[in-house]
């Protein structure tokens, strides 16, 4: 008999199911969009119940194909959930929601940010969490929330609200709130966790007002969260009744399914903005060079750390100067624009459209485009697009190896972006290492099916899954001989360091 793992990869724009063997392999897959609604004022928000149906959605068309090719559910042996990280949902003990699902991307908290760093909040939440007091992070979005509606603050003030990120209340709904739980990896991403102590961290709580909020119970990335009843809840003929033996949040699922098992082991995802993840090992290591410290992953017996890195502008960039600029009409096009100039002719664009992230966090600063004279093409600002993309990575990977005074072991690759040659081959180079890109594009949901079927007993160990994940990689080796990345990046640094 063949095994199957139901993996939910529930994001920001759409949800995927993909059903996935013992080697990794996609058997079945769904895909559903979901409506985010973005507002003039920066806020950004999803209705909760419109996630969890987007998920049923999804796991129904899922489900369907995996069945029209004549599979058996019987033979689907648990369940994993990676989710969009942050954006989390108030809910009251019958599981109705009491606001907006607020997400990550929202950025209602700036002068609340700017008034605990006035306080000098910062360093003791740095401290507990890893984490700097941002907008991004779920902590004072919520406090936000509290402080704009009376009525919601008096409900948390009596023990009334259930808070979570999109795991826990898809947990809750679909196990009609018998399990009210959350992995380590989400629960790091909202300010409220003691990285340290794996546990909701008391003083912040008292210290923000938050001690009658009900917090979900933070397990392992690998556990048992409770069976649910998927025939029941979408009406199916078939029984079809499963654990849910994982939940993570997406980027820390992609770090598992790129299998970055080591210490020094990173992943970088090209999307819209950049997440670089690097293993730091069983050791929480505050960064000095402007990282984040987080949950890497967890089994029963395994807690990992990472420092990671978040790039705010990558493949944006790409779609303004086609929208925008109408340089070209298909981002597919950028590659060979890029190949018919030898090199960039000293022109730079520095992609600060929504400022710079790690490590730099030149918040303030604009999006410009340097160098440039009468002899400058179109060619030439795309390629400088495309080279800002490996420039922020590697700006990076350098100060996490500065923070763990040890270099990288390896790197792997994935996102939309690495179906372009040219990035690819100039980051190999200028990084000096091969690049691992997996087969599956859908690392996220694969890094949740791992660890479902670590905990389900469809794998036998992480050396395993080491195994298969070898059998599954393509490498892009490094040009050691090629120099114009190391000298371009050298330009680079000069450009960023004038801000």
């Amino acid at each position: 008999m063949k095994k199957y793992i139901l993996a939910i990869d529930q994001g920001t724009s759409s949800t995927k199911t993909i059903l996935f063997d013992e080697l990794g392999q996609a058997a079945a897959k769904g895909s559903v969009d979901l409506k985010t609604n973005y507002f003039d004022n920066g806020f950004v928000e999803q209705n909760p119940e419109d996630i969890f149906q987007n998920v049923l959605d999804s796991v129904t068309e899922c489900v369907k194909d995996f069945t029209q090719k004549g599979l058996a559910v019987s033979d689907i042996i648990s369940c994993g959930i990676s989710n969009q990280r942050e954006t989390f949902v108030l809910w009251d003990k019958d599981g109705k929601a009491l606001a907006p699902a607020v997400v990550w991307a929202c950025k209602r908290s700036i002068s609340i940010c700017t008034d605990l760093i006035e306080k000098g909040q910062n360093d003791f939440i740095k401290l507990k969490t890893g984490l700097l007091l941002d907008p991004y992070f779920s902590g004072t979005k919520l406090l936000w929330l509290l402080e704009n509606d009376a009525e919601l603050k008096e409900k948390v003030t009596k023990g009334e609200v259930y808070f979570g990120t999109v795991d826990c209340w898809l947990l809750y709904k679909l196990t009609n709130g018998t399990h009210f739980k959350t992995d380590y990896t989400n629960a790091s991403r909202t300010l409220l966790f003691n990285i340290h102590t794996l546990q909701w961290d008391a003083e912040i709580l008292e210290t923000w007002g938050l001690s009658n909020l009900n917090l979900p119970q933070p397990c392992p990335s690998s556990h048992d969260f409770g069976m649910v009843d998927f025939g029941q809840i979408l009406n199916h003929e078939t029984p079809l009744s499963i654990p849910i033996t994982s939940l993570i949040g997406d980027s820390h699922a992609a770090t598992f399914g790129e299998g970055c098992f080591e210490k020094g082991t990173a992943k970088v995802t090209l999307g819209t903005g950049s997440s670089i993840m690097m293993n730091i090992g069983d050791k929480a290591v505050l960064s000095n060079s402007g990282m984040l410290t987080t949950i890497c992953w967890s089994t029963e017996n395994r807690v990992d750390y990472a420092l990671e890195g978040a790039i705010v502008s990558c493949g944006s960039t790409i779609e303004w100067l086609k929208n925008e600029l109408g340089l070209f009409s298909s981002p597919a096009e950028t590659e060979a624009m890029a190949k018919a100039i030898p090199d960039n002719a000293g022109v730079y664009l520095i992609p600060a459209f929504s400022g710079l992230g790690a490590p730099h966090w030149q918040m303030s600063r604009k999006a410009s485009i340097e160098g440039m004279t009468f002899g400058t093409t179109k060619n030439h600002i795309v390629r400088a697009a495309l080279e800002s993309i490996p420039y922020q990575i590697k700006d990076v990977v350098e100060a996490m190896a500065k923070d763990m005074q040890a270099a990288l072991k390896s790197i792997s690759v994935n996102g939309g972006m690495t179906q372009n040659k040219f990035v690819i081959h100039f980051l190999a180079d200028l990084l000096g290492i091969p690049l691992n890109k997996q087969r599956n594009p859908n690392v996220s949901a694969l890094g949740a099916a791992y660890l479902s079927g670590l905990k389900s007993g469809v794998y036998s160990s992480i050396e395993q899954l080491s195994a298969i994940n070898k059998s599954q990689t393509e490498q892009v080796l490094a040009d050691s001989n090629n120099e114009l990345p190391r000298n371009g990046y050298e330009g680079w640094k000069e450009k960023i360091a004038r801000f």
